[in-house]
């Protein structure tokens, strides 16, 4: 170490002589909250569906298909927003899935998907991603509105109560056969077709 940055971490390890132990807490815990606050803002601001369509990919390509399905508009008003299906509730997924948006930031300035052209070459890629990971949660956001306990089957239609027993007794989770359901499906002949049985359904 130099001899410059020895004379700060010494004055780092060294008590204060201007301020008391409570004062120093006292900054500690009001910095502490500033920055929880700025914090706890940023993840609000960046969970609402203007934040999300505010990058033309998303705006221009998948909100505009989402807009013609009943996730939009439905008889009953209600409205599922991008960041109900794509963003957990809970406190601890909500910031895990923050930080792995890091990845998408990195692409937006790359420019992986700018175009539209851009964006249905990488359409299946990102799609799986997607699927994988509402596989991997049981379709944890599907069900925050969705609960499957609560269906009565004898209100369905008898395709999607026979579809939705079929599920029940085999384990699947909504996305399993959901998929399509607020956005057109990418080219599916690269993969294997049972795995998009049910889709757009």
């Amino acid at each position: 170490m130099s001899d410059n940055s020895k004379g700060w971490w010494d004055r780092l390890r060294r008590p204060s002589t201007r301020f008391s132990v409570l004062g120093l807490l006292g900054i500690g815990f009001v910095g502490g909250l500033v920055a929880l606050s700025g914090f706890l803002g940023e993840l609000h601001a960046t969970a609402t569906e203007s934040f999300c369509i505010s990058c033309h990919e998303m705006r221009d390509n998948v909100y505009m298909e989402y807009k013609n399905t009943p996730h939009f508009s439905s008889k009953s008003g209600v409205r599922a927003t991008c960041p109900d299906c794509h963003l957990a509730r809970a406190f601890v997924p909500k910031v895990a899935r923050k930080a792995a948006a890091v990845r998408e930031v990195i692409h937006k300035v790359k420019g992986t998907i700018a175009t539209r052209e851009k964006f249905g070459n990488h359409r299946l890629e990102m799609a799986q991603r997607v699927w994988a990971e509402m596989k991997a949660n049981d379709s944890r956001e599907c069900r925050s509105c969705h609960d499957a306990k609560a269906m009565d089957y004898a209100k369905q239609s008898r395709r999607a109560r026979l579809q939705h027993i079929r599920g029940d007794d085999q384990g699947l989770t909504c996305i399993d056969c959901h998929k399509g359901i607020a956005h057109q499906l990418p080219d599916m002949q690269q993969i294997d077709p049972s795995a998009v049985i049910g889709a757009q359904q």
